[in-house]
């Protein structure tokens, strides 16, 4: 696979209840011999320093509020509108005539304000825009999206890229959804209901993107290879996660993956680093196509638990191989067939030996940049975007979805894919995760100072059912002030007193400058969509990568599409040339 390449962030804004804008990505004439001459760059030259090059954003300060488009701004300078408002546009003065397009009509002045994103049609009227907004909900699209999350963009994406004529709904003012960062600083006080605004200790406000749902990328994972054949990396910066750790008997150790940090490991004694080894060297050498490599093992029919029992491992290396390596959240897969535990212990040490220090990636500035980045995918092909756009119904005809009713016009479509919160009656209750967004001004202890890295506390060590995650980040990644570290803390909710469950990974932290907790119900849909034709997301869990959101990504598109997910559809079929035209 090839690397990552990130030519210059983005970070868009979304306006009032019209169109949007496609996120945009900084309008530079291209010089010979840079980088964006040269093509994709590999991810490994946007590590060493801390920020992103070229990252700008153009936005009106009425239309950010949460938005994830806090960065430093070069100049400012126009902002073309997204290719289909062209279109739209263009269509809109031949069938209207130019009075339409060049005369503002006073009479439409205050229903603009509140129908119009501030700054995707500089150069047109209000009636121009009133007129593009009712062309837009007035229309037939083969598929709406409501809910502007990761799951959400990453399909409008996909869809887009296949062809389908999709429209993106939000009744927020950003993009993001329960996955947005946000910034500036004093917004996450408001959202959190905490009293007066954040000290002068904590730095500028607008130098912080805090994400909400905590999560990083395996560098071989799912989500990379979503981002690689879309090359929606052209629009993002990454950083490697420093490092992995495990929590063992009140103490972190680094998670050892190779057959050296094995043997070097303080986690196990002597004669435990050899059987150790030699299990790392089966699960290396193991492939599901050649039955030479089972060794006797049969992988559809013999368990986790048969397989550890093989190389007589004890249980403290059972539970960092299974929770920390294999990452399960629990300890049912033991009495499962141990085909995919292998194949999930044998990504993580893939994605590790891609970079080294970890198998987790991050982007700077947050991780609302990711359905940022697969929104804008939509719009080059065609998608349209309104934000801060209210949903008042869901049109259902004969069973079957028909249209999305807001403010009066009905858009219709074939299918309908959504989150849980636009249809709490076809969601049941899943379970509860508690996430605690802790500030510091401080590395985690006994991490090497690392900058950024995941704590595992397996369920055993703390005597619970399911793991605590730890994410850790910093100001190396342009998500908090200089000196400043957010670490995250989640978990899977088991009694009624959430916050005494993750209270061992919040010791590990101390001390913690500010506590946001919050504490969210887990929703899955009640039916598979196949008759309504309405597919609706899960929500995010407490696992600390994406590669149950992939699962779930590929599972609504099977439903949708009636076929395996295929990463091949993904891959974009022309040129993004967006905004490029103004500049030969």
């Amino acid at each position: 696979m090839e690397e990552i390449g990130a030519p210059g962030g983005s970070s868009p804004s979304g306006g009032r209840g019209g169109p949007a804008p496609a996120p945009p990505s900084p309008r530079r004439r291209r010089q010979p011999g840079s980088r964006h001459d040269a093509g994709p760059a590999p991810l490994a030259r946007s590590l060493p320093g801390g920020g992103g090059g070229g990252a700008s954003i153009f936005c009106s300060s009425s239309s950010w509020t949460s938005a994830n488009c806090c960065r430093p701004q070069a100049p400012q300078q126009p902002l073309p509108p997204p290719p289909l408002l062209l279109q739209q546009r263009r269509r809109l003065r031949g069938e209207r005539g130019a009075e339409a397009a060049a005369s503002p009509d006073a009479s439409a002045g205050a229903t603009t304000t509140t129908t119009t994103p501030s700054f995707c049609l500089l150069s047109t009227s209000s009636r121009s825009r009133l007129l593009l907004f009712a062309a837009a909900m007035n229309e037939e699209y083969d598929v709406i999206v409501l809910g502007t999350g990761l799951t959400e963009c990453i399909l409008s994406g996909i869809m887009s890229v296949n062809g389908k004529k999709v429209l993106h709904m939000d009744r927020n003012a950003y993009y993001g959804g329960e996955s947005a960062s946000i910034t500036p600083l004093e917004d996450l006080y408001k959202r959190f209901s905490l009293p007066g605004t954040p000290p002068e200790s904590m730095g500028r406000g607008r130098d912080w993107n805090v994400d909400l749902i905590p999560k990083f990328l395996m560098a071989n994972g799912q989500l990379v290879k979503m981002l690689l054949y879309t090359e929606v990396t052209r629009y993002l910066d990454f950083k490697v996660i420093e490092g992995s750790f495990v929590y063992k008997g009140g103490k972190i150790y680094k998670v050892p993956s190779t057959e050296a940090e094995a043997l070097a490991s303080s986690l196990m004694g002597l004669f435990e680093k050899r059987r150790f080894r030699k299990f790392l060297v089966y699960v290396a050498n193991f492939d599901e196509n050649d039955a030479r490599t089972f060794e006797g093992v049969d992988p559809k029919k013999n368990t986790m638990r048969d397989v550890y029992k093989k190389f007589d491992l004890g249980q403290d290396v059972i539970d960092f191989t299974g929770h920390a390596l294999a990452l399960y959240r629990t300890d049912d897969y033991l009495d499962q067939p141990c085909q995919e535990t292998i194949n999930r212990i044998k990504l993580y040490s893939e994605s590790l030996a891609r970079y080294g220090k970890s198998p987790y990636l991050y982007p700077l500035y947050g991780l609302g940049e990711l359905p940022q980045g697969f929104a804008r995918l939509s719009a080059i092909y065609g998608g349209t975007y309104m934000l801060n756009k209210p949903i008042e119904e869901i049109v259902i005809e004969n069973g079957k979805v028909v249209g999305v009713k807001s403010e009066g016009e009905i858009a219709r479509c074939k299918q309908l894919i959504c989150d849980p919160s636009y249809v709490p009656e076809r969601v049941k209750k899943a379970g509860k995760v508690i996430r605690v967004i802790c500030i510091l001004s401080h590395p985690i202890k006994n991490t090497n100072d690392a900058n950024s890295c995941q704590i595992i506390i397996p369920q055993n060590q703390v005597n619970r059912k399911s793991d605590i995650y730890v994410c850790m980040i910093s100001s190396a990644h342009n998500v908090a002030a200089q000196g400043k570290y957010i670490a995250i803390v989640s978990t899977t909710v088991e009694t009624n007193d959430p916050e005494k469950e993750i209270k061992p990974a919040l010791e590990l932290l101390e001390p913690i400058e500010q506590k946001f907790v919050s504490v969210c119900d887990l929703f899955a849909p009640t039916d598979l969509g196949r008759e309504s034709q309405i597919f609706i997301s899960r929500t995010y869990d407490a696992t600390t990568h994406f590669e149950t959101t992939c699962d779930d990504i590929k599972d609504i598109y099977k439903r949708m599409m009636g076929s395996e997910f295929d990463f091949e559809e993904m891959k974009r079929k022309k040129n993004d040339i967006y905004g490029e035209e103004d500049q030969q």
